[in-house]
């Protein structure tokens, strides 16, 4: 049960969970894209295969995925402060134990620990903001959330390329610990109350095994396809996946109440529209990465810096769209935005080996401003269309439809550089290859988008914060 605030403290307390819950969200993304950029360091440290390689982050994302939804509900039994406080806690010292790893698979193991930890933290964050700021500042306050998410894309490269290329790839994470540590304190003396507007229903263990087990197979077989593996793990992911929504059908206080979807056509459509945005878009800075470095010749620096056009105006902007969405339909806000990815993502369907590099910029800006205005009022639609006591579950269907779509953006990415190259390496005799693996890929992206545009139009014309 939410605890009374006395008006004095409110405006303090507000503005610390803004300041934690932003922290936590700058985390991981500057994480993830730091970690990508030292997998050549990591590899030279510990001699890896491929395949190992791809499970530094692909643990990470995986273990999220899992845990996200019932850590979601746990929060609104046991507290979301609890549940985030324990989530920035094991990021601390999963992040500290990942300093001293002496192999691949002591990293992979504290990878797996930290994609939990971040479960923890994702799976809680929208619903304590939503607890604490009311309609009418809502809005604005996601924006400055995913700005932070935005603020971590951004300097994930660039800080994580000078702390690799002079002290080590160790030093990434140590960067991370005093961070954390100050999370830690904030929480503690700034954040007294608790939230937890679930409290005393059961929770549901044998339907958060079954999700898990679903979701697991399903990435794991994705990521294998073509070959029968992936299939067989695809079918079974697609069993459990029916199980799991027969059991929550039947019984009281589910992981995930199915009637979240049936019933509420605003949660089931902006839950879709998340995770065909984020399905379209997740692996286009991977094709524009390899085009950059590949067909332009440029180095790692320097496409990282032409890169970095769109995750800056997606931080400048998200505040803004956020706060549009206070006062104009999310909805309508969040479907503008993903026109205007598509627009970007059209664009770059045209690209060859002698487009001039502005062009790239206007493309990426362009998908930077869509995705700015997409983002946030599509989390504020989510979050303000379900009851106090579902807002753990929904944050954990925001954070689940963005790390799915992630796994199925690089799965098309994978699947067409094998459908073009092969097993051949990326050498100017397959450049032609890899120039229509991603006219395909963009191709195939932006219908999705435009798929995208309509599942986000087809919410309630009337829909309103609340």
């Amino acid at each position: 049960m939410q605890e009374t605030i006395r008006p004095v403290d409110e405006k303090t307390l507000k503005r610390s969970v803004l300041i934690v819950t932003a922290f936590a969200a700058f985390l991981t993304p500057f994480l993830g894209s730091a970690v990508n950029l030292a997998l050549p360091a990591i590899d030279k440290d510990f001699n890896t295969t491929a395949i190992e390689l791809g499970w530094i982050p692909g643990s990470f994302i995986l273990s999220s995925a899992m845990f996200l939804l019932p850590f979601g509900r746990l929060a609104d039994i046991v507290g979301r402060k609890k549940i985030f406080t324990y989530g920035i806690f094991l990021f601390t010292i999963s992040t500290f134990l990942i300093i001293f790893s002496w192999n691949i698979e002591s990293l992979i193991i504290f990878r797996i620990i930290q994609g939990i930890s971040g479960a923890m933290i994702f799976g809680t964050s929208l619903a304590i903001l939503t607890s604490v700021f009311g309609p009418g500042e809502r809005g604005r306050a996601m924006g400055i959330n995913i700005t932070a998410v935005y603020a971590g894309l951004s300097s994930g490269p660039v800080i994580g390329g000078l702390l690799t290329h002079y002290f080590g790839w160790r030093s990434i994470f140590v960067f991370l610990v005093p961070l954390g540590i100050a999370s830690l304190y904030l929480i503690f003396k700034k954040m007294k109350p608790e939230w937890a507007e679930a409290k005393g229903e059961k929770f549901d263990w044998k339907g958060s095994v079954i999700y898990g087990v679903s979701i697991a197979s399903f990435m794991y077989g994705f990521s294998k396809l073509p070959s029968a593996q992936g299939w067989i793990f695809l079918n079974a992911a697609l069993v459990f996946a029916i199980l799991f929504l027969l059991f929550e059908k039947r019984i009281n206080n589910p992981v995930f109440d199915v009637r979240l979807i049936l019933r509420n056509r605003v949660f089931a459509f902006s839950g879709i529209a998340a995770l065909i945005h984020y399905s379209a878009t997740s692996a286009t800075g991977f094709f524009i990465s390899l085009y950059l470095q590949y067909l332009k010749g440029f180095d790692a620096q320097t496409a990282g810096f032409i890169m970095i056009s769109q995750p800056v105006i997606m931080a400048l902007l998200s505040p803004l769209a956020g706060k549009l969405s206070d006062k104009y339909n999310p909805g309508v806000i969040a479907s503008c935005g993903m026109g205007l990815t598509a627009t970007g993502l059209i664009m770059l369907c045209f690209i060859n080996e002698m487009s001039p590099i502005y062009l790239i910029i206007i493309m990426l800006v362009t998908m930077g401003i869509g995705f700015a205005l997409f983002s946030s009022p599509n989390s504020n639609a989510i979050m303000s269309s379900v009851e106090k006591k579902h807002l753990g579950v929904a944050s954990g269907v925001v954070g689940t439809m963005r790390m799915v779509g992630q796994m199925l953006s690089m799965g098309i990415a994978m699947m067409l550089l094998a459908l073009y190259l092969g097993h051949d390496a990326i050498v100017p005799e397959t450049y032609p290859g890899l120039i229509a693996a991603m006219r395909t890929g963009f191709i195939i992206f932006s219908v999705l988008c435009i798929l995208g545009i309509f599942a986000s139009l087809a919410r309630n014309r009337k829909l309103k914060v609340s």
